[in-house]
């Protein structure tokens, strides 16, 4: 290599070009090959070929690849690779802008001192003063020890740019390889976490740090391997099978998206008719109402052409969440899960819930809540979990929304949360009922025990009293009627022309102007 020309000498055309040349190829192999074969042989990309494989071809423009750190001290001035370990830069996805940095592990091991993160907010301002997303591909060793508290420092600056970014732009966090400490706050402040399985960590001490402190022994892959956050810390909405299918689920995720708060998010031409009917809803309800049956496959029959794409699929399955299109708008769903703890709400589900509605609501985007919910999960772990405050996020979250709200009840629809999830009286702006739905303060059974309590006790036969005293209830209250004679549901419709309802209802609220009293911000019950 031409050092002459590498140290910046005046030349001419031909030199400068050459000049260019030279230094761009430094940049591109600034991780040694030992490092980039390393990272190949546990079966993971390079960043820039992560990047190649989310954008658009040809289309990433890196940017800031000849920044180099100036640290000093601890031999690290004589190691200064352009670029850092970091690749910045902007590119499309399906023609629309996205921004993008990845970690590089094979620099440094990916580790973050202040040339890394002033790349990393440089992207991520570009990105907010464009309006477009950002995607962060993340592969650290975390902090870069030689730089001390610089490198906290630069974390502590991403994190405020990602909190200023929250609810303007889209943020994605794709965990790929390890990411420990500090680190683990960015993701945990972006809308959506992706994780590789079996080749990404996530935690904040590691287990040699637990055996010292705890004793407790647990390998990297029960601590934060992609299944132990994506089933029981609800950390991860997204699991992958391999680096590749992450990527080729962001670009999937990214077309329910706007690409800001300003806009709504892109419309596909539907392959799938507006006005279709699917008769197997109306045989879906069990006649037993203690018998479950699968939410999932009434979005599916309603959505277009089936699609349904579930966010934190596998963590507190009693609800389902996720994003769908209604003739060819995009839209977010709700459902209780009657065949996951019959659908009850409980801490988990109610977070879960909550949070997917508040990023609905940032990116204007249409909730439609599919209600069998038979209450709130009883039992002292529940209270002492604090369930009232955890059910609170989920009310405060659908009060606060003010995109169209459409809610459906299919079944069973008790008390609170019969409230929490959006009823007429919490602001809900269109509210369909199925023949089978029971709208009630309680279920037959305990609204007996309570009321006729002492009519029972007394009855020479005890048990039949109180069966004819349910059986009574149930025909006055376990249906949709009385609440459709106080407005407060709007239609009681044939479950298989739920769609065409559905989608007439979103068309009417296509226009739909709500505000929120103007104040500084809300003080939800976190």
């Amino acid at each position: 290599m031409n050092q002459a020309i590498l140290v910046g000498e005046p030349v001419g055309t031909e030199q400068g070009i050459e000049q260019l040349r030279l230094r761009r190829e430094e940049a591109l192999h600034a991780g040694s090959q030992r490092a980039v074969d390393r990272q190949h042989e546990l079966g993971k990309l390079t960043a820039r070929e992560r990047i190649d494989l989310l954008v658009d071809k040809d289309s990433f423009q890196e940017i800031d690849m000849f920044v180099r750190h100036q640290a000093r001290g601890f031999g690290i001035e004589d190691k200064r690779p352009p670029s850092d370990a970091v690749v910045t830069g902007f590119g499309t996805i399906d023609g629309r802008t996205i921004f993008v940095f990845a970690e590089d592990f094979t620099v440094f091991g990916g580790s973050l001192g202040r040339a890394v993160a002033d790349k990393i907010i440089k992207v991520m301002n570009m990105a907010l003063e464009v309006g477009a997303p950002i995607v962060g591909l993340k592969d650290s060793g975390g902090a870069r020890i030689q730089e001390g508290v610089a490198a906290l420092d630069g974390y502590g600056r991403i994190f405020r740019l990602n909190v200023a970014a929250s609810g303007v732009i889209p943020q994605i966090s794709v965990i790929m390889g390890p990411c420990a400490g500090g680190a683990v706050y960015s993701p945990a402040i972006t809308d959506f976490v992706y994780q590789v399985d079996q080749a990404s960590h996530l935690f904040i001490t590691g287990p040699d740090v637990i055996k010292a402190v705890t004793g407790e022994d647990v390998t990297f892959e029960e601590l934060g391997g992609a299944m132990a956050h994506a089933t029981i810390s609800g950390v991860t909405h997204f699991v992958a099978e391999s680096g590749k299918s992450a990527l080729e689920e962001v670009r999937y995720l990214l077309s329910f998206l706007p690409q800001n708060n300003m806009e709504v998010p892109p419309y596909f031409t539907p392959s799938d008719t507006a006005d279709r009917f699917d008769d197997q809803l109306d045989a879906i309800i069990p006649d037993s109402p203690n018998q479950p049956y699968d939410m999932v496959e009434v979005i599916e029959s309603m959505v277009d052409d089936g699609a349904f794409y579930q966010v934190h699929e596998i963590y507190a399955t009693n609800i389902v969440v996720g994003f769908a299109r209604m003739d060819g708008y995009s839209v977010g769903i709700v459902g209780n899960q009657p065949t996951s703890l019959a659908g009850t709400l409980d801490i988990s589900a109610s977070e879960k819930a909550a949070r997917f509605v508040r990023t609905c609501d940032a990116f204007n985007i249409p909730i439609i809540s599919m209600v069998d919910v038979p209450g709130f999960l009883p039992g002292v772990a529940q209270e002492h979990g604090g369930i009232i405050r955890h059910g609170a996020k989920l009310l405060y979250a659908y009060c606060e929304a003010t995109v169209p709200r459409i809610t459906v009840i299919t079944r069973k629809s008790y008390g609170g949360a019969y409230l929490v999830m959006n009823a007429r009286g919490i602001g809900a702006d269109i509210v369909y009922a199925w023949p089978s739905a029971e709208i009630a303060v309680m279920g037959a059974q305990g609204a007996v025990n309570v009321i006729q309590r002492r009519e029972i006790e007394s009855s020479q036969d005890s048990e039949s009293t109180r069966a004819g005293l349910i059986a009574e209830y149930e025909a006055q209250f376990a249906n949709p009627y009385i609440a459709a004679e106080l407005g407060l549901v709007d239609d009681v419709i044939e479950p298989r022309e739920t769609r065409s309802k559905v989608i007439k209802a979103l068309d009417m609220l296509r226009n739909k102007r709500d505000s929120l009293p103007s104040k500084k911000h809300g003080n939800i019950p976190l």
